[in-house]
């Protein structure tokens, strides 16, 4: 238990759409940050909370004892008495997105961080997560939970350092399909961010509503009985925005065909120019109507399960269950893709290219596993 008080609360909308809370700044307070929800969308319901430590003039999420980083016992103390709030207005069922801004976006952090289920997405807005202050940060924590990520250029408040790594845990090694941008501007909420988070709250939003019941998927990978191993070596670099590409380290073009023809050769696959990607990307698609959920599919109304990108790249984009692709990216042989849930398949991610004969073999056998969800021969169920 707590000593906090009650939660100071300002809402806007409807108490019955998924509910966005605003999460002010250190030294701030809820009167200043629900104005956001103006110019955020007009279908969905806000809510902006006051921080419940007092400090000079306003208010705090957690103690940093002036280290300027959270101190874990306080974070974890605003963090339940936070939960005790949320679960009460927003019951199991009811999609709840958090937006930080600042000392707001730490929080928003350690509340994702620490439980990421509950939340159907969150923005951390000119911020950072909460490193070492008692929430997990290992890779794959935030599987299928998009994430928006906004910072400027010129923010000098919050140490560049931080900001850094924040941003590569959040678009690679969290596993969250995070849509990410630096704008020309300091600590302050950039117009053109605030344009594209409203665009990406209603997106998500419409995804979560048009949703079906869970449908059968692999539980395991297909050809590969001792499980996906690691992939050794650096990350390569992969794009942040639209079109999401592999830029380093890539795959020499006759590995890539080689890849090519084994997915080619799969039973019911026919390849055509992608019907999603960039030019010259050849998509791999099932003919008639396949059995497997449209989850299972980049483009189901296509019948396109994936596609490998040009000689230039070598990478593919493949739609995986959650579980897997957690693991693909986890064990590093793949990064989420930014609108994975929100206008495309929840486990959509690009799996790098193969290097070798032995990451040839990993590779097929990561797309023959999508293979056999789109055609429905995963012998098993989701759980």
């Amino acid at each position: 238990m707590t000593t906090f008080g009650a939660p100071v609360v300002m809402t806007r909308g409807d108490a019955e759409a998924p509910l966005v809370v605003l999460l002010h700044g250190r030294g701030s307070h809820e009167s200043e940050i629900i104005g956001l929800s103006e110019a955020l969308p007009s279908e969905l319901a806000y809510a902006a909370i006051r921080a419940p430590i007092a400090e000079h003039g306003g208010y705090a999420w957690f103690a940093n004892h002036g280290i300027g980083r959270p101190v874990a016992e306080s974070l974890r103390a605003s963090m339940d008495w936070f939960r005790d709030w949320l679960d009460e207005v927003a019951p199991s069922g009811r999609p709840v997105f958090l937006v930080g801004f600042s000392g707001g976006a730490a929080f928003a952090g350690g509340l994702l961080l620490d439980d990421p289920g509950r939340f159907a997405g969150a923005a951390i807005l000119y911020g950072t997560l909460p490193f070492d202050a008692g929430v997990p940060t290992n890779p794959a924590r935030l599987a299928g939970v998009p994430v928006f990520v906004a910072q400027g250029e010129y923010d000098q408040v919050i140490p560049r350092d931080l900001l850094n790594k924040t941003w590569r845990y959040l678009t690679v090694d969290s596993g969250s399909p995070a849509v990410a941008r630096r704008d020309p501007v300091g600590h302050g909420i950039a117009p053109q961010a605030l344009a594209v988070l409203a665009g990406w709250l209603s997106a998500r939003a419409e995804f979560l509503a048009r949703q079906g019941n869970a449908a059968a998927e692999p539980a395991q990978w297909e050809e590969l009985p001792d499980g996906l191993p690691h992939r050794p070596g650096p990350r390569p670099e992969v794009s942040t925005r639209i079109p999401q590409q592999q830029l380093s380290d890539n795959a020499l073009a006759e590995l890539q065909e080689k890849l090519f023809a084994r997915l080619s050769s799969l039973p019911g696959v026919h390849s055509s120019e992608s019907a999603i990607s960039v030019p010259g990307a050849r998509g791999f698609v099932l003919a008639g109507t396949p059995a497997g959920p449209a989850e299972a599919f980049l483009v189901p109304e296509a019948g396109e399960f994936a596609h490998l990108h040009p000689e230039g790249d070598g990478s593919l984009h493949v739609a995986l269950p959650v579980h897997l692709a957690a693991e693909a990216v986890e064990q590093g042989w793949a990064v989420a893709h930014p609108l994975a849930g929100i206008q495309l398949a929840p486990g959509m991610v690009l799996v790098y290219g193969p290097r070798d004969e032995a990451e040839l073999d990993v590779v097929t056998a990561i797309v023959t596993t999508s293979h056999a969800w789109a055609t429905g021969n995963t012998g098993r169920a989701a759980g």
